[in-house]
């Protein structure tokens, strides 16, 4: 018996294993603002990637791990027995990872 699973499906699990493992690993990096400099930096040319097709490992495991987080949090600003204090004080955690200031709306974006 042969069992057909498409290749989208097996690399989206991939994809959501890989972040689920490495969540911890960047929840314990320096906020995004202390990074911030370095980036603003001018890229040398040698190093310029405005030609790749797709974004790096790092960007795409960054974002899925937004999403995740995202999610929850829109879980706990539409349950209202969640306490107001503990939603402000989990999105302005998200908002330091993240770089913005988040709120319930700005939820939506992920």
């Amino acid at each position: 018996m042969h069992v057909h699973i498409p290749r989208r499906f097996l690399a989206l699990s991939l994809a959501l294993s890989l972040a689920l493992s490495v969540g911890p690993v960047l929840a314990q990096r320096a906020p995004a603002a202390a990074a911030a400099p370095a980036a603003s930096a001018p890229t040398p040319e040698w190093r310029r990637t405005d030609g790749y097709r797709f974004p790096a490992l790092a960007d795409s495991v960054r974002r899925l791990q937004f999403a995740a987080q995202a999610m929850q949090l829109r879980e706990y600003c539409a349950d209202r027995r969640v306490p107001d204090e503990f939603v402000r004080e989990r999105l302005q955690r998200f908002g330091r990872m993240t770089g913005r200031e988040e709120t319930c709306a700005s939820l939506a974006d992920y």
